[in-house]
Parts: C-alpha cells; structure tokens; sequence
C-alpha cells in the first residue's frame, strides 16, 4: 500500500491524479472525509463494488450504499433530486450529512435492488477534488472501528493504514479526521425528511 500526504488546505494534484487512476483502473484506496476515514472504488466499477462489499462484509440488497460526490450537480447525475430535495441539499453540502435518495439508472448493476443511494458531498476538499478528477462518484463505506471502538481506529491515518494495509492500493494521507459519523437523512419523500441516524451534521 502506497502513502500518499495530502494537505486539505493545499491539495497536490499530482497525487489527486494519482489516486484517481488507481480507481479507474479498479482499485480500492482509503481517504478523509469530514468525518472519518473511507474506504472508496470508482462508483461505477462493478468488480470494485463487490470487493468493498466482500471486505466490509455489505449485503448490498439489504444495506444503503453511498457514493461522494465533488458537489450537487455531480449528484443530481446518479440520484433523482427533486425541487424541494435540491434545496435541501444546497443548504447542508459540502457538509457531514449523507442524503438518502432514489438512485438514478446510470449506477451499476449493484444498486438495482435497493432503488436508493446515499449521497455525500463532503465538506472535505480531498474527497471532493478526488470525485472532481474521477469524473464520477467514489462509491465510499466508512472504515471499520476496532474492537474497542476508540475514535482513532476511524479519524486516524496511521490506524487506519495498518488495519487495512493488505486491502487496498492506496492511503490518502490528510491528518486527523474527527471521528464522528456523518447525519443520515433519508430524503426519498422529499417533503418529509427523516434523520436515520444523528451524527456530526445538525440539521436547522
């Protein structure tokens, strides 16, 4: 597994590129979030889906798979977002929120089952230069934590880099992430909004 350092507050765009095509050719890498630390493939890499879902033990008939995108109108491409979840997410994106909504055609096979996706834009300029420079989402689950759930075990780069060393090509180095999960909001009614999960995002 290749280190690669990366300052959120001055990205190195070589590096970007060099992530970005160890997705497109099928990789998996680890990279910061707003939140945590992620484990992504291209979100339209059907093999690479099912290498995250196989590591991450992801039944994906059964559980929400979320793609992070480099802003809204990148979404808008996978998801189907209407008037009033639009406004939604121009109020809370780039932010520690992923937004449940009905998947669009255009993802893979893999999503077909379960008609939703969960849709990030996170307030992190790594992620979202990665999306930018992929042309596509990352279809991204967050790490695992370890056994006793300590904080490091997700918002760790070195933590993070041992546990999953032999599992993908690449680490993204960005610091310390905070440790906390994002807000999952599930938006498929989009004049009834429902927190499924609280975290680190607060909504007004």
């Amino acid at each position: 597994m290749k280190s690669l350092r990366i300052y959120p507050t001055s990205i190195n765009q070589d590096f970007i590129e060099e992530a970005a095509e160890a997705l497109r050719s099928g990789e998996l890498i680890l990279y910061p979030t707003d939140t945590l630390y992620a484990i992504a493939c291209s979100a339209l890499n059907q093999g690479a889906i099912e290498k995250i879902c196989r590591i991450k033990g992801i039944n994906p008939q059964k559980e929400y798979l979320s793609i992070v995108c480099a802003d809204i109108s990148q979404a808008s491409e996978y998801a189907r977002i209407d008037n009033n979840a639009f406004r939604m997410l121009k109020e809370y994106l780039p932010g520690s929120f992923t937004f449940v909504l009905p998947a669009a055609t255009t993802l893979p096979k893999v999503f077909k089952g379960r008609h939703t996706v969960g849709v990030r834009v996170p307030d992190n300029p790594i992620a979202t230069a990665l999306a930018r420079e992929l042309g596509n989402p990352l279809l991204t689950t967050s790490v695992s934590p370890d056994e006793d759930d300590s904080i490091e075990s997700v918002s760790s780069p070195d933590a993070v880099a041992m546990a999953y060393s032999d599992k993908v090509a690449i680490i993204i180095d960005g610091g310390d992430t905070p440790g906390v999960p994002s807000t999952v909001v599930d938006l498929t009614d989009s004049s009834s909004p429902e927190i499924i999960r609280q975290g680190a995002g607060l909504l007004n």
